[in-house]
């Protein structure tokens, strides 16, 4: 009986000197040692290998998907024209900017262009790019776009569609091709339009007169924002600054045109 306790005593003291470490390594050294010398097919190794790529590349594209919601995706006219980065930079748009590797390719060929006033323009683009890349404040994403055997506006509307993104442009058919697919389409040149300044004819603005008008003696101005004057009367008035009286107000695709008089002081 006493051999059978001492014996008892010692089997409890050899389990508590093995650790859950050492036991743990024990079975890893153990399982290493049994695989060792067993060649799998090349097969079987080409197939686990495409598993694994395969599952590493979703879970890459569902961490770039949920990156892209909500986008506001830029086409190459709303770069060039430039106006997009100001609106940017003052957070009048929520959630990412995203750009499509085909927005970037025809910034490029303009950036390279024979014309001087494209290639300036593709190169501001492509500087401006860059800034709001350096801003810690907006998140800029490049978008892998491998769809190269369909033109950019398609591609453009597919990925503003899939990521419930919108689409800042400043070309009128694709906004409206995009409005057609069920995509959010924000035209610069109509949002200028809506803040420009709303006048009422008797109301009075002082304006330089710069240049002539297409009627019979008159001369043309314009607002701070862009809005067109045209004075009655204001031939005769180039480089000057006068008050002008609105009689009346006419809207056109490109927007509104004041007409008015020359108030005498």
């Amino acid at each position: 009986m006493a051999e059978k306790k001492v014996t008892k005593k010692k089997a409890k003291q050899v389990k508590k000197k093995i650790s859950p470490k050492k036991k743990a390594f024990s079975i890893a050294t153990g399982r290493d040692q049994f695989f060792q010398g067993i060649s799998f097919p090349q097969r079987v190794i080409s197939q686990i290998a495409t598993e694994v790529a395969q599952q590493i590349t979703a879970r890459r594209e569902r961490r770039d998907e949920a990156n892209l919601e909500h986008s506001v995706f830029l086409d190459t006219s709303a770069i060039i024209d430039g106006r997009a980065f100001g609106l940017i930079e003052i957070g009048v748009f929520t959630g990412p900017v995203a750009v499509i590797n085909g927005v970037l390719e025809e910034l490029k060929n303009i950036a390279d262009s024979k014309d001087e006033n494209k290639r300036d323009r593709g190169r501001q683009g492509m500087a401006m790019l860059e800034k709001i890349k350096q801003d810690k404040n907006i998140k800029l994403e490049v978008v892998e776009d491998s769809s190269l055997n369909k033109p950019v506006d398609e591609r453009l509307i597919h990925f503003a569609k899939k990521h419930h993104g919108k689409l800042l442009t400043c070309d009128f058919n694709l906004s409206k091709k995009a409005q057609l697919n069920g995509v959010t389409a924000l035209n610069i040149y109509e949002m200028a339009n809506v803040v420009k300044t709303i006048a009422l004819p008797g109301e009075t603005f002082f304006i330089k007169v710069i240049q002539k008008g297409k009627g019979h003696n008159q001369g043309v101005g314009y607002l701070p924002d862009g809005t067109m004057i045209v004075v009655e009367e204001g031939e005769n008035l180039l480089d000057k600054t006068v008050r002008v009286l609105i009689t009346r107000v006419i809207q056109t695709e490109q927007g509104k045109i004041f007409f008015g008089r020359v108030l005498s002081e």
